[in-house]
């Protein structure tokens, strides 16, 4: 798997950490370098790092090294395969609770008619 190969599940396993949800939340609002990044979270470097290693191994963002310095860039491309699978789910278990409630209706409307 290359890293800009959007992976379901390695896209779910990086959001579920705050920290890696708080980076993209940084980078939303334009490339940044890991320095910035690490600046506010109070970790290490090299814990930092990490986190952008899972990030950018789920295809959510690139870095680009030029000299010492590491640009940090979101691929918001990348958060369309969770957006999708989540809308099918929805989509599904609403058909399911729609028809949960109108089987419950009918129930209460015989139940109402008998004597």
């Amino acid at each position: 798997m290359t890293k800009h190969q959007p992976d379901l599940s390695l896209i779910f396993q990086a959001l579920s950490d705050p920290t890696r949800r708080t980076i993209l939340a940084r980078l939303a609002q334009g490339p940044v370098t890991v320095t910035d990044l690490a600046r506010p979270t109070g970790f290490a470097l090299p814990t930092v790092m990490r986190h952008l290693d899972v990030l950018e191994t789920a295809a959510l963002i690139t870095t680009t090294k030029t000299g010492r310095t590491r640009l940090c860039t979101a691929r918001p491309e990348s958060l369309r395969l969770p957006a999708e699978w989540l809308a099918t789910q929805r989509a599904l278990w609403e058909a399911r609770a729609d028809r949960l409630e109108a089987y419950v209706a009918t129930l209460m409307n015989r139940t109402s008619h008998d004597p």
